[in-house]
């Protein structure tokens, strides 16, 4: 189990997380103020000047009872504003970064597999046996076997 957490920290994946956290916190700030100075007075103009905009009170003379709805459109435009800046400004580049590494990496080669290294080994075989034989015994050829090529049915 700590073999894992210390390849997790070492992959560099606490770095990337620790600066996601980051950069979405300062551009909470940014977001906040964009909401609080635009986004709220823009939703004030369409509500009424009695209470905040865009609310109602369930039951009347009680302001607990009260539904406000600018506050959670406010709340999701914030966290679409800052999913999005996260997206484009850490996960954009990561995931172009990521796959220009890849691409300079070189290609790992796919080992044979087990029918065909026994079909190798019986080529060899077939070969051997026919050169230990001679011509007289063996199939009729024009020269000497090589091993490299197909056996003949």
């Amino acid at each position: 189990m700590l073999k894992g957490f210390r390849d997790f920290i070492l992959q560099g994946n606490v770095v990337e997380l620790a600066t996601a956290v980051i950069i979405g916190g300062a551009f909470t700030a940014i977001v906040t103020a964009f909401s609080d100075k635009i986004i709220n007075p823009l939703i004030a103009a369409v509500g009424g000047a009695e209470g905040p905009a865009l609310s109602f009170q369930i039951k009347p003379d009680v302001p607990e009872t009260t539904i406000d709805l600018g506050a959670v459109i406010t709340a999701a435009l914030n966290f679409l504003i800052v999913a999005a800046i996260v997206y484009f400004i850490i996960i954009v580049p990561m995931n172009k970064l990521n796959e220009l590494r890849k691409r300079g990496a070189p290609e790992e080669e796919v080992p044979p597999t087990a029918e065909d290294l026994l079909g190798d080994i019986r080529e060899i075989l077939r070969n051997q046996t026919a050169a230990a034989a001679g011509p007289a015994e063996g199939p009729a050829t024009d020269g000497p076997i090589d091993p490299n090529q197909p056996p003949r049915h």
